[in-house]
């Protein structure tokens, strides 16, 4: 059973959307604004949040990294009533599992539950990461811990990989670390 914090202020949808996944399944907490909602994750342990983007105390896309940064790092699904391509590029970017646009089937919601709960254990059972030389790089922020944590995906493989990102953002640093951390080191 996993819990589950909805954080949208429209009261009716909430209180349906927590009684629809709940049913037997998860536990399911709601919260009407984004300060309630933050209050709330840092005192539980959340598996998955639901954060609707227009929020009466901020925008929930904005704060997304504030709800990622407690302790238990829950998954985080956007919700919207207006979803735009550059929005969900946004969304998906800093991190949250998914964008979804509102209105949306039961059986859609579920299905992007159940992915992200699935993706959450998968995590938690890998296997510890090794210790990364990465002396170079600094930065411990939420997008950091993603870019850390597709460094040690890479190094992991024999496949190539691409870098991309605009002038100065340490592309070379991290291609050097893939290099540095790989079974081709010395070579």
């Amino acid at each position: 059973m996993a819990k589950v914090l909805i954080i949208d202020d429209d009261e009716p949808f909430c209180l349906g959307l927590a009684e629809a996944i709940s049913v037997g399944e998860h536990e399911t907490h709601c919260a009407h604004t984004f300060g309630e909602g933050k209050r709330l994750a840092e005192s539980g342990s959340y598996d998955v949040v639901f954060l609707d983007v227009m929020l009466p105390d901020g925008n929930g896309l904005d704060r997304l990294s504030e709800i990622q940064s407690v302790s238990s790092e829950p998954e985080v699904i956007i919700l919207t009533g207006s979803g735009t391509p550059d929005g969900a590029e946004l969304a998906i970017g800093s991190g949250a599992w998914d964008y979804i646009q509102k209105p949306f089937s039961l059986s859609t919601i579920k299905l992007h539950l159940m992915r992200a709960l699935q993706y959450r254990e998968e995590r938690r059972t890998k296997k510890p990461a090794r210790t990364l030389k990465i002396d170079a790089i600094i930065g411990n922020g939420p997008r950091m811990k993603i870019a850390h944590d597709q460094l040690s995906e890479a190094i992991s493989t024999d496949v190539n990989v691409l870098i991309t990102g605009e002038t100065g953002t340490g592309k070379e640093l991290f291609a050097k670390a893939i290099h540095d951390n790989s079974s081709r080191a010395k070579e």
